[in-house]
């Protein structure tokens, strides 16, 4: 049988392409602007003919049908990265988070820690060889697919064929609902004068022909627009915004002097405007590639002058950075942060760089504390932190002992918040 006639005899209904699933079943959900929400909200209509499902995923975007009041009992989320749509229902104790470094996700299912039952994909259309694209999300996505008992895939004219190590083959999926629908948009918002500033002090640590990780959000886009004046910067990311669309028009980023996969750009998601996913379709300077691959410290480390800029909720006076939770509050996970900041640490050349606002809550508490908030989850080790950046300057933590490392983050505290945390720190006999 050919694929074509394989792809129509699996070819049905949403509804149809649900049927599937079991209850005790563990269904993996793509995730990001990759959410499959047709297939979602298909199945929370069978919620009453359906118990203790498992749904495992990463970061899902916007409304999320399977967690809503009425659906305890049928369905349970299993985060290994909270946001939005289901923060509320895991620190309500309604679901549940797992920390794991990014990279470790596609092991647990290869290694059979996590088996999947069925795996709700959303794809592009196969390509004249019968294979679908990943397309904005590969992350853990391809090997839910590889090792699931079932695949489900949601295929949408609009996502976009990325390639690289993102595809799966018609002959992988069981059944196949079709769609056209455009994705979801995540637009970006100008950014601060205080990140405006935290980005200045970041791009004066770049070099040119550096190659960098950045993040989502104001201060990660500020930076890369301070470093407008560098040349031939590459990019190996977790995530692809629009920010660095703009950067390769206006030449900043070529990647030309890159030391692993010179001339392209590496991710494993992208999320962003539909400007963003027009760039990135069949588009060979972007490679899409697992979180193993993309995330593992070890193929970080391979770029030379590899420059990791990530965010954090707060840090002690230690060094020690808590990113995932506010207190025992569960706000989001591990994420790549640690699998960037290690990577760039065994660059040759690379930057770590932990980068906040000095204050939160309009200026009301200081982001840098005598101490982490009490149950507050360390992320980053004070042993993994080299650079921390704020809007008053940069702190170089390592190698340096608590006492140098209380005074460095002192320094580039809030002004209003110093003698506060020379107090705290002298409390803690750092000082």
């Amino acid at each position: 049988m050919s694929w074509f006639d394989d792809y129509k005899k699996k070819k049905g209904s949403i509804e149809e392409a649900v049927s599937v699933v079991k209850s005790n079943d563990r269904v993996y959900v793509s995730g990001n602007a990759a959410t499959p929400f047709r297939l979602m909200e298909s199945l929370a209509l069978r919620k009453d003919e359906l118990h203790n499902v498992e749904i495992v995923h990463v970061l899902l975007f916007g409304d999320d049908p399977l967690s809503k009041p009425g659906m305890e009992g049928h369905f349970r989320h299993n985060s290994l990265f909270v946001g939005p749509a289901d923060r509320t229902a895991v620190n309500e104790g309604k679901a549940d988070y797992i920390p794991v470094f990014l990279y470790e996700i596609p092991s647990l299912f290869q290694s059979g820690l996590l088996p999947i039952d069925v795996a709700f994909m959303h794809l592009s259309p196969p390509d004249e060889h019968g294979f679908m694209s990943y397309g904005v999300e590969c992350l853990a996505s391809k090997a839910a697919a590889e090792t699931a008992k079932i695949v489900v895939a949601q295929v949408n004219d609009k996502m976009p064929r990325t390639l690289g190590d993102s595809f799966i083959h018609v002959s992988r999926v069981s059944k196949i609902a079709e769609i056209s629908e455009d994705l979801p948009e995540l637009r970006p918002i100008p950014f601060t004068d205080v990140e405006q500033k935290i980005g200045s002090y970041i791009a004066s640590l770049v070099e040119d022909g550096s190659t960098l990780q950045l993040g989502i959000g104001g201060i990660p886009n500020a930076a890369l627009k301070a470093m407008f004046d560098k040349k031939n910067l590459g990019i190996h990311t977790e995530m692809v915004s629009d920010s660095i669309i703009e950067a390769i028009e206006a030449g900043v980023i070529t990647g030309s002097e890159k030391t692993l996969h010179a001339g392209k750009i590496i991710a494993t998601f992208y999320l962003g405007t539909n400007k963003l996913y027009e760039a990135i379709d069949n588009n060979p300077i972007f490679e899409t590639h697992p979180t193993d691959y993309t995330n593992h410290p070890y193929i970080i480390g391979q770029n030379e002058k590899m420059v990791a800029i990530n965010s954090a909720i707060e840090v002690d006076l230690t060094g020690q950075v808590s990113s995932d939770s506010i207190g025992t509050k569960i706000y989001s996970g591990f994420g790549g942060q640690v699998d960037f900041i290690r990577g760039a640490a065994q660059s040759k050349g690379g930057k770590p760089i932990i980068a906040l606002p000095s204050t939160t809550k309009g200026g009301a508490i200081s982001k840098i504390g005598p101490t982490l908030q009490l149950g507050a989850g360390v992320v980053t080790s004070r042993a993994d932190v080299h650079y921390v950046v704020t809007e008053y300057g940069i702190a170089y933590l390592h190698g340096k002992n608590l006492r140098q490392r209380a005074e460095a983050l002192i320094n580039i505290a809030h002004p209003d918040f110093r003698l506060m945390l020379e107090e705290g720190a002298k409390k803690r006999k750092l000082l």
